[in-house]
Order: C-alpha cells, then structure tokens, then sequence
C-alpha cells in the first residue's frame, strides 16, 4: 500500500512540475491570431459588399457567363459581387445585367459582362499581382479586378468620364484602386512594371509602352483591329527573357482606343 502512495505522489509532483513549467511558458498573444493577412490573402484588402440586385448578378453569372465557359471561381464570384447598375448611367439602370453592352455617355460603353469575364479570367490574376487597366470608363471592370488584387491602376482619357469613375469607386468602397486621367497608350511607367494589362478599348496595334511595361511572365489582353469594324482580341504573353508571343482568343467589337493630341 505505501509502495502505491508512493507511486502516487511521484506522479502528482512530476504533474506539479510540468504545470509550473508551462506557467512560465509565454503565452501566444492572442493578437496573433488577428495580424493582417499576406499580400496573397484574400482577406488582406478591403472589398466592399452589397445586397441590392443580389440575385440579378447570381442570374448573369450564372446564364451568360458561366454557361459560356468563364470557370475561374474567383472570376465568377467577383462578378457577382460588384453592383453593375450602380456603373451604368440611371435610365439603363433596368438594362445593367443585360447580356450586351451599355453606352455611358462620351461616346463609351460598359462592356457586355461576358466579355468583362472572359477577360478578366484570361489575365490569369493572383492577389499579389499588380494590373494595370486602360480605359477606365464607368470604373466596372476595375472594380471587378480589385475583387481579385488590391494593387489595381487604371487610365481614362476622357477626363468627364475618369473624374465620375474615381467618385463613383471611392463612394461605393473600392479604396484600392488608384486612377488618373491620361493617355493609356503610354501606359503608367511609374506604377509599373505590371503582371497583367487589360485594354478595354481597340487598338491598331500593341501599343511598345504597354509592352515595356508589362513584367517577364506577364498577360496582356487587348483588343486589335480597325476602329468602327471588328477586332481580335489577343492575349499577349511575355516569357521570362522578355520574348513576346500573341494569340488570338476571339472576334470583338470596342470602341476605339482615344489618343491624346499631341
């Protein structure tokens, strides 16, 4: 029986042991558990979230975008997070999850939300990408890439149109993208070089700006062709030894890239 007791008051002073230990241990400081997330987190920006139209934008991911082959999960849940009727002008606002384009005034248009799909998902975009966006328009389709990076720079030509879209960001809560008013042809050396461009407007050509721009792996997707006729829409890649390379995805129409005067 001692021999028990014994045994049993080893144990008790081995636990007695082990808890002082562990009380002298620092405890992991429960903020730890709350430090900002990484750039490659997707909780590490802010993205604002709405309830008005909820199902509309379900609806148009679902029948017009998805349907057509857009499967990139983050694509499709940016588009159903952004508002479309609050980047369409108030009388279109019944027609903002159409499947086509809107006019926005100056001459512009909003793309048709497929196309914003397509070629969003063809950017390959990853949180700590950095893109640029040329042709700023209502600020639709930066607002959809700012779902996916929080390091979003887009260009507007059109100073009316530029001005109401960094309004129109800045009130509904995308604080993320920055915008300015320019000439997209030459790009944003400063704020460059990109891993991805987007041109939402025709040109005649690659613009060598935005080629130069664009980082050794990078994705450009832009719309080449006459203005006021069809274009192709080229992907265009750079490797790691800058060695360009296109390829045609499908036939588009876009307004014409604008050109400052010089």
């Amino acid at each position: 029986m001692r021999r028990h007791i014994a045994a049993l008051a080893v144990v008790v002073a081995a636990v007695a042991v082990a808890v002082a230990v562990l009380a002298r241990v620092p405890a992991r400081p429960a903020a730890a558990a709350e430090e900002p997330a990484g750039p490659k987190s997707p909780k590490a920006w802010h993205r604002p979230r709405f309830s008005a139209s909820k199902d509309e934008r379900g609806d148009m991911v679902r029948r017009q975008i998805e349907r057509r082959g857009v499967a990139d999960a983050a694509v499709l849940q940016a588009l159903r997070n952004v508002p479309r009727h609050e980047f369409v002008p108030e009388a279109l606002k019944g027609r903002a999850y159409d499947d086509t384009p809107l006019p926005i005034g100056h001459g512009q248009t909003i793309s048709q939300p497929y196309i914003v799909g397509f070629m969003t998902e063809t950017l390959a975009l990853k949180p700590d990408h950095k893109v640029l966006e040329v042709g700023t328009g209502s600020g639709y389709q930066a607002a959809v890439l700012a779902e996916l990076t929080p390091h979003v720079y887009t260009i507007e030509i059109v100073k009316a149109l530029g001005d109401e879209a960094k309004g129109r960001l800045a009130r509904l809560g995308y604080k993320t993208i920055e915008s300015k008013v320019a000439d997209g042809y030459y790009g944003w050396e400063e704020k460059g070089p990109f891993d991805a461009i987007i041109v939402t407007c025709a040109a005649g050509s690659v613009p060598p700006p935005l080629l130069k721009q664009l980082k050794p792996g990078g994705r450009m997707c832009i719309p080449v062709g006459p203005p006021g006729m069809f274009q192709q829409l080229v992907l265009v890649t750079k490797d790691a030894d800058g060695q360009v390379t296109t390829k045609s995805l499908m036939g588009v129409a876009f307004v014409p890239l604008t050109r400052e005067v010089r």
